[in-house]
């Protein structure tokens, strides 16, 4: 077997409650900014959870056309939108390439909720002649959003979605990864997106009773590893990255956020919704993830946790760095920052894989807000930083996402 190629990460774009640009949302991520705020889409007073983190500024017909928007459900909207800015930010140019070198692998854990929603509702009404738009099973199918990356780019290469709950986007870039350093493609846009603040996904997840109902405290109500906490908040968005094979950047002089030194997947076989009490399946992945990166645990910096604040969640990925630790100290800073974002599920990864970068880039970690009283459940000595972001070096991070299902991926990366 020949070697296998370096990958790096040479573009990033996000749109997320934290901000629509990369300025914004870093400066809004590392000022410890909260984003839970009551919910405007439809009346939330029909369930336990009345807010969500929402992105408020985003107009779609300022990124695609009138034959675009017809086509596509909001989640496919947001992948475009953060694609767009990765792929100018990376610099490179499609006419220097051959179009099957460039490939598209997304990630989404609902695909077009909004669509569907509006669809049956309209079926619901129809009487004797039901109506379908034409657009209807275009714009629900999950891989929609890497059909329409790549059509509107021009991008021939490897396209598909990846679905494994909240761990997607991890995934998804742990694919484009993988088939970049075995040569079956030269650049890779990869990421995730979610839209999921609608009636039905809301009312689904508080059923289930994995939200927060901290109607009366809402910009406080995601503080993972507090003592406190009682269930996630909502988000939505997209973030995409553009993977790179190494010598192909170099070649070209394009700037490099990281490169990915490892990554890996487990499955707790457990429970349909629970993680493993004591996190075995994700603590295999970090020690695989970070093996194949040949990197030991003491060399890692930052843990970007899963940290979703809910109370079982939570514990679990605390035992699995533990188990990691193998009684001894842990070095890594940790941090939980859907505790400003919320959790956008599908696209979780990709968001807190851009934050990983920017934390290598500048060399700062940023905080978990609202967590005032650790959890007792969790070791004094692991240092998780709370409230303000603080100053470090940052050349190796671990980021963690698990999903429904069982599903664990993790994702290493390095500072070139």
């Amino acid at each position: 077997m020949s070697k296998l190629s370096r990958v790096v990460v040479t573009g990033i774009g996000v749109l997320s409650p934290s901000g629509s640009d990369i300025i914004s949302f870093w400066r809004n991520i590392t000022g410890g900014k909260s984003t839970a705020s009551l919910i405007e889409r439809f009346d939330p007073r029909l369930f336990r959870t009345h807010f969500a983190c929402q992105i408020k500024d985003f107009v779609p017909s300022d990124f695609l056309d009138k034959s675009e928007l017809k086509r596509t459900d909001l989640f496919t909207q947001y992948a475009m939108a953060a694609s767009d800015q990765a792929i100018v930010d990376s610099g490179f140019e499609l006419s220097k390439l051959s179009p099957f070198d460039i490939g598209v692998i997304w990630g989404t854990g609902q695909g077009g909720m909004n669509v569907f929603e509006e669809e049956i509702k309209g079926y619901a009404k129809g009487g004797f002649i039901p109506h379908f738009s034409p657009f209807f099973v275009p714009r629900l199918i999950s891989n929609m959003a890497s059909g329409m990356i790549s059509i509107r780019n021009g991008y021939m290469g490897i396209n598909y979605t990846t679905v494994s709950a909240c761990a997607t986007s991890n995934t998804a870039i742990m694919d484009a990864f993988n088939y970049i350093r075995l040569g079956k493609a030269k650049i890779i846009v990869s990421g995730g997106s979610e839209a999921p603040i609608t009636a039905a996904s809301i009312g689904g997840f508080c059923a289930m009773k994995a939200m927060s109902v901290q109607n009366s405290d809402i910009e406080h109500a995601s503080r993972p590893f507090d003592v406190s906490r009682d269930g996630f908040v909502m988000g939505e968005g997209a973030a995409a990255l553009v993977l790179e094979e190494y010598g192909h950047a170099t070649k070209r002089g394009a700037k490099i956020y990281g490169e990915i030194g490892g990554a890996a997947m487990t499955a707790d076989a457990y429970h349909i919704t629970s993680t493993h009490p004591e996190g075995v399946g994700a603590s295999q992945a970090m020690k695989m993830a970070l093996k194949e990166a040949n990197e030991a645990l003491d060399n890692v910096d930052y843990i970007n946790a899963h940290g979703t604040s809910t109370p079982v969640g939570d514990i679990s990925e605390i035992r699995a760095i533990q188990s990691l630790c193998k009684g001894n100290d842990l070095k890594a800073m940790i941090s939980a920052t859907k505790s400003m974002t919320g959790h956008l599920l599908g696209a979780a990864g990709a968001i807190e894989a851009v934050i990983c970068l920017l934390a290598m880039r500048d060399q700062i970690i940023p905080p978990t807000i609202n967590t005032t009283t650790i959890d007792p459940m969790i070791p004094e000595d692991f240092r998780i930083v709370l409230k303000d972001a603080v100053d470090a070096k940052v050349k190796t991070v671990l980021s963690n996402t698990f999903g429904f299902g069982g599903h664990n991926a993790t994702l290493v990366f390095k500072a070139v």
